[in-house]
């Protein structure tokens, strides 16, 4: 694959992540909208490195670490939240860790969630070449 493809391949499957938090909403399943949100924007970060670099985006899931990377300046109330998505991908991998992640969401934080997400998503977008 070329940059472009490279490119192309994480802002599709970036795009699929954010219908499916989407659908996860419309279902209630709160823990997944988060992690879906947590996926999307890993992936749309990863799109940006590439264009910026031409090389592998870093192997890591950790939001803040990979856009830093980067060198792109951040706001601190984005990198607190891209830091929140991050927290809920690593626990959500741990299945005793599931229940409680769970009630503490509600619909009103999953859309919180979704909204800072699509927020963030347009931005890091806007930085592509």
């Amino acid at each position: 694959m070329d940059k472009q493809e490279k490119i192309q391949y994480w802002l599709d499957i970036s795009d699929y992540d954010m219908e499916t938090a989407r659908a996860m909403l419309s279902s209630k399943r709160y823990l997944y909208v988060v992690f879906m949100c947590q996926q999307a924007i890993e992936k749309i970060i990863k799109a940006l490195y590439i264009d910026q670099y031409d090389k592998e985006p870093p192997r890591s899931h950790n939001l803040a670490f990979i856009f830093k990377k980067i060198e792109i300046s951040i706001p601190d109330d984005t990198l607190k939240f891209f830091n929140i998505l991050s927290a809920h991908y690593i626990e959500n991998r741990y299945p005793e860790y599931k229940e409680k992640l769970s009630s503490s969401l509600n619909n009103h934080k999953a859309e919180e969630y979704l909204s800072k997400t699509e927020e963030s998503y347009k931005w890091i977008k806007s930085l592509l070449k």
